[in-house]
């Protein structure tokens, strides 16, 4: 179980992401979340990437954060394939078109075997961009944990 996952990442690569996750975090008001899948369940055989994304992103209770500024980025490993869903929020400021790119950058460094410093690059990235449309807060709190959701053993 989890043997894809370590075929990709090690246990360090999985605290440099969430660390990656805490720095951005500190000057936006938005809340990041990767998630990494080996593969899809027999019953999601037929969903998109999309789907599959909305569902974890409902599953994360990332919909619930204060001002709609939750983030995804969900991998399914056995297929080489990711997903950035950003909630309603984030939408209504930030066009499809800006995550297409950040995703493209992310590709590049996966096509290169350098699936870790791929995240990580997008995740600095994703800070940035919120960091325009959402700003830290004075109030902020960090409402959803920086942890990489791994799959279930």
């Amino acid at each position: 179980m989890n043997e894809l996952i370590y075929h990709f990442f090690d246990d360090d690569e999985f605290l440099r992401i969430s660390d990656a996750i805490k720095k951005a975090e500190l000057k936006t008001s938005g809340e990041i979340r990767v998630s990494l899948k080996e593969n899809r369940k027999f019953s999601e055989r037929n969903s998109s990437i999309k789907d599959l994304a909305e569902k974890e992103f409902y599953r994360l209770n990332m919909h619930q954060t204060r001002d709609k500024t939750g983030i995804l980025l969900l991998f399914v490993l056995e297929e080489r394939q990711f997903y950035i869903l950003a909630d309603e929020g984030i939408n209504k400021l930030v066009g499809n078109s800006v995550w297409e790119d950040v995703a493209a950058k992310m590709q590049t460094d996966f096509s290169h075997g350098y699936f870790a410093e791929g995240i990580i690059n997008g995740i600095i990235k994703i800070g940035e961009i919120l960091s325009k449309h959402f700003p830290i807060k004075p109030d902020d709190v960090n409402e959803l944990t920086n942890k990489v959701v791994l799959p279930k053993k």
